[in-house]
């Protein structure tokens, strides 16, 4: 199977996704020869009424203004991806919905679970919800772009798999393989000594596995070394100079509160390159 149809997500309000970042999606479609659609809301913003009830100030007014602004920047934003992706020659598609602010995630979820990967933009030092509520809740692969500086533009050059026997990177495998496919090199890494692994079935009956979709692999074992996992693999991606990181993503959800493993967590809060995420 190949990534055919690809969504990306974009941010409105308060601040809009960069169209360096929209630049790059629409690279990673025009990479895969993929499809892709992006989708922006324009959100309002709901106020209990009992907030409202004897105030002075001019709410009502603040919270139109605030969504002429999303108004406008979510416009804006898809008028720059449909010039990116003309400009690339892919095939592309936007939608602009309008719903409150707290409505978006589960919106974005609803387009998710029909694309065969969603891109999500994640803006540094800020809320990860929507990240989060599309890996957990669309059963789809999910790529996180990071808004911040990129050492290099995008390119599938060295994509690293993080492998720890589970099943959860078990998923990220068989959701990434048309990544792994065009990638001019794939490096397994398993990281040692931070928790228990399941050494019946190593790494290299992977590297086999692999080896039969015309994949050649090279295996790394790193050391915790009494390091978190989330900073082993940030340092590791650095050294190697990795292109994208896939893995599992670890966690649970109740009700809209996330539990998140200690990995994801670290590598979604702060993301140092391109992570593919699988639920």
């Amino acid at each position: 199977m190949a990534f055919k149809d690809i969504l990306l997500t974009l941010t409105s309000y308060p601040e809009p996704t960069p169209v360096a970042v929209t630049e790059e999606a629409v690279s990673i479609a025009a990479s895969l020869g993929a499809h892709l659609a992006a989708v922006a809301c324009e959100v309002h913003v709901e106020i209990p009424g009992h907030f409202l009830s004897g105030s002075v100030a001019n709410i009502p007014g603040l919270i139109a203004g605030e969504a002429e602004k999303s108004r406008k920047n979510a416009k804006e934003i898809l008028a720059d991806f449909d010039a990116a992706a003309s400009k690339a020659g892919i095939l592309h598609e936007t939608y602009l919905e309008r719903c409150p602010t707290y409505a978006v995630p589960d919106m974005l979820v609803d387009y998710a679970r029909l694309r065969d990967l969603t891109i999500v933009p994640v803006p540094e030092n800020s809320d990860q919800w929507y990240a989060e509520q599309v890996i957990f809740g669309s059963g789809r692969p999910t790529l996180v772009l990071p808004e911040g500086p990129h050492p290099r533009p995008f390119q599938l050059g060295t994509v690293a798999v993080a492998w720890d026997f589970s099943r959860g990177a078990a998923r990220a495998i068989s959701d990434s393989l048309p990544l792994l496919e065009k990638a001019k090199k794939v490096r397994i890494v398993t990281v040692t000594n931070e928790k228990k692994l399941d050494n019946k079935h190593s790494a290299e009956e992977l590297a086999k596995n692999l080896a039969r979709h015309g994949i050649d692999v090279v295996l790394d074992k790193v050391d915790a070394a009494g390091r978190g996992i989330g900073e082993v693999l940030e340092a590791y991606t650095v050294s190697q100079k990795i292109d994208v990181l896939v893995m599992g993503a670890y966690g649970t959800s109740r009700w809209r509160e996330f539990i998140l493993g200690g990995a994801t967590q670290s590598l979604l809060s702060k993301p140092p390159l391109p992570i593919m995420f699988s639920h």
